[in-house]
């Protein structure tokens, strides 16, 4: 019997097994730098937002799509500096009673990360740098109207599948329109994610803020179920779950619960 037919077929599917062992190895590292803000990956989250019992008569209701380019830049051989955009769309109604609907475009936030390029000898990945905030909105009630700044910063860590990290700002305002209210808001981040070997990734998060002049919280939780997967040849993430406001401002903020569905595109390198 010609064994030679035999053992090509074997040797072949052992090539192709071997073939296949980086791509899915890429695969789970795109899943992880999907979970990480500050990847040294171009990435394209679109995240709509939905809430509602808005305003003093709790009829208000607003959905905001956040699109938020992240861009890394190359400085040197140690560092990067990630830029992450968030440019809200919103469309709201009722959210002061008798307003009637508001649409259009929201205040830019604009953070800027100075991060090394590899992890602490413990594992860590860090970023500190700007945040800016930009009185971008197309409407009254759109926007704050103040030209605002201050320091962000973001911590993590991934080992064995779990993402554990926390990102912060603080942002002043510097400028803008002398009747309407200062800006000194602090804004906290903390999120825990585990990704499955499928690539599924479970997601806890609080996005909550302080108002400093107002003296009051916004504490939004945040269960989300992420999947990553390819359309052609494009990686991408899909995104869904539900918020919960623990805490918001009296007589204005969101009040029970929400969701959030969400689409990432990854264009790695």
């Amino acid at each position: 019997m010609n064994r030679t037919p035999l053992l090509a077929l074997r040797l072949a599917a052992l090539s192709a097994g071997l073939a296949a062992l980086p791509a899915a190895a890429s695969d789970a590292e795109l899943a992880k730098q999907a979970l990480n803000p500050i990847a040294a990956l171009i990435s394209l989250p679109m995240q709509l937002n939905y809430d509602e019992n808005i305003g003093p008569a709790e009829e208000g209701e607003k959905w905001q799509l956040n699109v938020q380019p992240v861009i890394p830049f190359s400085i040197g051989a140690d560092w990067n500096l990630i830029s992450r955009t968030i440019v809200p769309l919103v469309s709201q109604e009722d959210v002061v009673p008798g307003a009637g609907t508001d649409s259009g475009v929201g205040d830019i936030t604009q953070s800027l990360f100075f991060s090394p390029n590899k992890p602490t000898a413990g594992g860590w990945i860090w970023g500190v740098g700007p945040v800016l905030l930009l009185p971008t909105g197309s409407e009254d009630r759109l926007t704050a109207d103040k030209w605002g700044l201050g320091p962000t910063a973001v911590v993590l860590k991934q080992q064995n599948g779990w993402t554990v990290g926390a990102l912060a700002n603080h942002i002043w305002s510097v400028a803008g329109d002398d009747d309407r209210r200062d800006i000194s808001a602090t804004f906290l981040q903390p999120f825990l994610s585990y990704t499955t070997k499928t690539l599924t990734s479970f997601t806890v998060n609080t996005e909550s803020s302080y108002d400093w002049k107002s003296e009051q919280w916004s504490v939004p939780i945040n269960f989300m179920v992420s999947q990553m997967l390819k359309v052609g040849n494009q990686p991408l993430t899909i995104q869904g779950g539900a918020r919960y406001w623990a805490d918001s401002p009296d007589g204005a903020g969101p009040e029970g619960w929400g969701f959030r569905l969400a689409v990432t595109l990854l264009f790695p390198k």
